[in-house]
């Protein structure tokens, strides 16, 4: 009977010493050695490229809150993130946190006869509308996940008369940046041709130096 309790805590302990120690530290010492970018959370001096960041409160001196950078998806702007109303008083995927209160992510599941989504993309027309923007699809409605980082060559490039006009960079300039920042599709065949909204501010920032 001792001889077994033994021969079972022994066996414990050396689970524990495996599994919830060696284990564990082995993973996390590989993946700061070979990922060690994405292990940090692909953190750069501006946040997160995983993350969806709220672009629509950039100060711009003279010029409409957030027309002299590149804009995300909906979830963190236009009436997203000026709404007055609580989370859950308010459709659409709410950002991380707008006006002070906490959000959250998922989608909606509000489908096209639905009348808060008209009401709301009609806003979000006129938001881009007010900027000399004429918006792509992606940009009036919501990612699924609430906190997409990323939009399309052709979301990017339909932005380019607002930071233009915010920035004083020619299109061709602007053009050019979005080529450059412009990434394939995972594996060559996963998805579809993307920009990283933060990597292309970022880039953005530098060319204005």
């Amino acid at each position: 009977m001792l001889a077994q309790l033994r021969r079972s805590a022994v066996l414990c302990l050396i689970c524990l010493v495996i599994f919830g120690l060696a284990y564990p530290l082995l993973g996390v010492g590989l993946s700061q050695l070979l990922f060690k970018h994405q292990a940090g959370g692909s953190i750069t001096a501006n946040g997160s490229t995983l993350i969806g960041q709220n672009w629509s409160d950039t100060k711009c001196s003279g010029h409409p809150l957030g027309s002299c950078v590149f804009q995300g998806r909906p979830d963190d702007l236009g009436p997203y993130a000026s709404a007055t109303l609580s989370p859950a008083e308010h459709p659409g995927d709410d950002p991380l946190v707008a006006n002070g209160a906490a959000g959250e992510s998922g989608a909606t599941n509000l489908g096209p006869r639905s009348a808060e989504l008209r009401k709301y993309t009609k806003e979000l027309i006129s938001y881009w509308h007010q900027r000399g923007v004429d918006p792509t699809s992606d940009l009036v409605t919501t990612s699924g996940s609430g906190i997409d980082p990323d939009i399309t060559p052709d979301d990017a490039r339909a932005e380019i008369p607002m930071v233009s006009k915010a920035t004083g960079l020619s299109d061709a300039a602007l053009s050019h940046l979005i080529n450059q920042e412009t990434q394939g599709a995972e594996l060559g065949f996963l998805g579809s041709t993307y920009i990283d909204v933060l990597q292309l501010n970022e880039a953005l920032a530098h060319l204005e130096r």
